[in-house]
């Protein structure tokens, strides 16, 4: 995988999975152009405000000219039924969904040859937690978005999906039930993720399109009872 050169437009880049993003192809020798709400070195901005991705597009087109890759993984709102407003809903919509595709647009004429779009969904767009509403819709949609930009942007850009599982972002050690309900006795690192993104952006995957991949260490697969599979419900007696 050789990424020297070639321009990444990366939004969430400023911590956790996106700052691993961004320093896996930093250190390939790629420009990463982040938008973040925030602290960044290159654009800090909203991801689901119209004005800011202008701003931003039009930064990144006239310090480049051309771009290679983008990596939609802002993070929208998690809020549930019970306390999401309608602002905020259509918030997270906007960063979620409404952003990614907006980014899209904007550049799809700046793409080079062999372009390559990923969007970070999540397992929520397939399962849920009570009150996860906001997150869980901005994620699903992001999913069904990619296999319509796949088929639109055909012969222009590569569109591919990651639905991260259960990804640690600050270094904690996990053990018991925690680790026992992933099939490969850990959690996730942004690692994993990272890796992933690069190698969708590589010739290596140039014949993947329009697909979501589930990378949450068999979670989704395994189906678990209390003091089943070394799970236990917390609070309930052996």
């Amino acid at each position: 995988m050789n990424f020297k050169d070639k321009v990444v437009v990366l939004t969430g880049g400023a911590k956790g999975i996106g700052k691993c993003i961004k320093e896996m192809f930093e250190k390939q020798g790629a420009h990463v152009c982040t938008i973040d709400v925030l602290e960044n070195y290159y654009f800090i901005g909203n991801v689901g405000n119209k004005e800011d991705l202008i701003a931003f597009t039009n930064k990144v087109i006239s310090d480049y000219g051309q771009v290679d890759y983008i990596i939609n993984n802002a993070k929208p709102l998690f809020k549930g039924i019970d306390e999401c407003s309608y602002e905020e809903f259509n918030e997270a919509l906007q960063v979620g969904i409404t952003g990614p595709f907006m980014l899209t647009k904007l550049l799809k004429d700046h793409l080079n040859q062999n372009a390559c779009i990923i969007n970070i969904s999540s397992t929520r767009d397939r399962m849920s937690q009570p009150q996860s509403e906001s997150y869980s819709a901005a994620k699903g949609g992001i999913s069904s978005l990619t296999h319509a930009l796949a088929v639109s942007l055909a012969g222009k850009a590569r569109v591919n999906s990651i639905s991260p599982g259960w990804i640690d972002t600050k270094d904690k050690e996990y053990h018991g039930s925690d680790v026992n309900q992933h099939l490969v006795k850990r959690v996730g690192k942004v690692e994993d993720i990272a890796h992933l993104v690069l190698f969708l952006c590589s010739e290596e995957a140039g014949f993947i399109t329009g697909e979501n991949i589930c990378v949450d260490g068999g979670m989704t697969k395994l189906m678990i009872y209390h003091n089943d599979y070394g799970w236990k419900l917390e609070g309930e007696e052996s």
